[in-house]
């Protein structure tokens, strides 16, 4: 490499290192927590929208107190009383609604429901309320907010192609994490609701139709997962999924919640890591994804946030995170349990924001260690008998023959999901592993599988993937990271990193103008 070259690359790598280590003022490698901010709620301007959706139906305004607006200072956590009868009219459907901390926005008319009980003439079907849309099939709320997954039938929508129930989810939250996004904040408005909500945007992105706004302050999402293609019977097209998506915002009222203390951003700092080193625990870095592997032939994505303090996924070590798709002697890598390896990024079909070429795998491939010479088939090792487990206490997301669970945790701090795919539908069908169950962290509830659409649709591994909640709603996140520190917690030591270069380096070195990186070659 010519001097020139080398002066050239350690000013741009100054120019990009250098802001980054005086915010952080921490080695290059240092896993850190992730940065999250706190959104401060209106609540006044919530009540006045509830008097205003309670007032359509006068026969029942009189069962409703409404605290004048100077009795509700701002970050006063006393809930006022309208909020309270409301909460406690709709927690039968709504289990835990006034555990969130922000106004519970859902597709139900508390005030028509309420107007027909007093009549005598309610109707035995929730959904007559609701717009047609099926009881709740999720909803979970806790102090960073509230998530509820709704459906709809084929027979109550516009004409489609799809014939299984559409699902429909909605966030609102308190908690916002900072990504460093360049797809964030972008979309196209709807007319035809943006006299109801006028900062709506609408934008397909990470496999979903999504209908972003924000009311009282607060962040909400709207989203239906779909293909951004021609319908077909077995995927739903996402203009299929705008009527059904706008038809779910149209009947968006305020359901419950009520105020909490003010919270605060709450920053980046160094994560928990053991402080013995392991005996053979190794990895390569964050981002450092087998050559040619990426989509378009485009790197990995170098993340050290450990996004969350997680039991790890497996019940037992040793474990190796390594490409199903790419195999071994394609990577360089030797055949056996460690290192480990970054697949966050390698070539899919799959819509990531976070990946340099915008597709990727969405997780990483988690394989048990490889059963020993001439053991048999019905070994205790063999990945069919390896146990899966909760990384947290949390909230089941998934419906009846879906290979793949959710699982939601929605505490003080944190608002993030885990998913976890392949595993044996029917026998996750059997043990009630469904919408609401919940979990609690170390509680085993599969087994390492291969199933995808199909049994033997794929090798015996674990996918497992990290979703955040952000102002475009969830978006996948890097969970190597993650998986290390949370492998180290299990193995109780400490792993070591090995390989040509720091994924800090390596993130700079996409970024770097091809004429410097020609003339580096050189």
């Amino acid at each position: 490499m010519g001097t020139k070259a080398v002066s050239l690359l350690s000013r741009w790598l100054a120019a990009f290192c250098l802001p980054f280590a005086g915010v952080t003022g921490i080695s290059a490698n240092e896993f850190r927590t992730p940065s999250i901010s706190a959104i401060r709620v209106e609540w006044r301007a919530a009540l006045d929208q509830l008097r205003t959706e309670i007032s359509s139906q006068p026969a029942i305004t009189s069962r409703f107190t409404f605290a004048g607006r100077a009795r509700l200072p701002t970050g006063d956590p006393r809930a006022p009383p309208a909020l309270v009868q409301l909460n406690a009219i709709n927690s039968p459907m709504f289990t835990g609604i006034g555990n969130s901390p922000v106004p519970v926005l859902l597709p139900f008319d508390t005030a028509a429901y309420l107007d027909a009980e007093a009549r005598g003439t309610r109707h035995p079907a929730v959904s007559r309320y609701q717009a047609d849309f099926r009881p709740v099939d999720v909803f979970h709320a806790g102090p960073s907010g509230y998530d509820a997954v709704f459906s709809l039938e084929p027979d109550d929508g516009p004409s489609r192609t799809f014939a299984r129930p559409v699902e429909v989810q909605i966030t609102g939250s308190v908690l916002v994490y900072d990504l460093a996004d360049p797809l964030g904040g972008k979309g196209q408005p709807v007319r035809t609701l943006a006299a109801q909500f006028p900062d709506i945007r609408r934008f397909i992105r990470e496999g979903y139709v999504r209908y972003a706004f924000t009311r009282f302050g607060v962040p909400y999402v709207v989203s239906i997962q779909c293909l951004d293609s021609a319908p077909r019977p077995r995927r739903l097209a996402c203009r299929e999924a705008y009527p059904v998506a706008e038809r779910f915002l149209k009947a968006l009222r305020i359901a419950g919640g009520q105020p909490a203390r003010p919270r605060f951003d709450i920053p980046s700092g160094i994560a928990e890591r053991p402080a013995a080193a392991s005996a053979d625990f190794t990895y390569r870095p964050s981002g450092d994804i087998i050559a040619r592997s990426g989509a378009r032939r485009r790197g990995g994505h170098a993340d050290l946030a450990v996004y969350s303090q997680i039991r790890f996924p497996l019940e037992r070590a040793p474990v190796l995170v390594s490409s199903q798709q790419f195999g071994t002697r394609k990577s360089g890598d030797r055949i056996g349990v460690y290192p480990w390896r970054d697949n966050f990024c390698e070539a899919r079909s799959f819509q990531v924001g976070q990946c340099a070429a915008g597709f990727g795998h969405q997780g990483q491939d988690i394989r048990p260690a490889p059963c020993p010479p001439n053991s048999g088939a019905e070994s205790a090792c063999h990945p069919r008998k390896q146990a899966v487990v909760a990384v947290r206490d949390g909230v089941v997301i998934r419906s009846l023959k879906q290979q793949a669970a959710t699982l939601q945790i929605n505490t003080g701090n944190e608002h993030i999901r885990f998913r976890y795919m392949h595993m044996n539908p029917s026998a996750m069908d059997a043990d009630g592993v469904l919408n609401g169950r919940r979990l609690a962290e170390g509680e085993k509830f599969g087994v390492v599988s291969n199933y995808l659409d199909f049994p033997n649709g794929t090798s015996y591994h674990l996918h497992f993937d990290v979703q955040v909640f952000t102002r475009d709603g969830w978006i996948w996140v890097n969970p190597y990271t993650t998986l290390i520190a949370s492998y180290e917690r299990l193995i109780r030591g400490r792993g070591r990193e090995i390989g040509t270069q720091p994924p800090a380096v390596a993130a700079v070195a996409h970024a770097l103008p091809q004429n410097i990186l020609r003339q580096v070659a050189r």
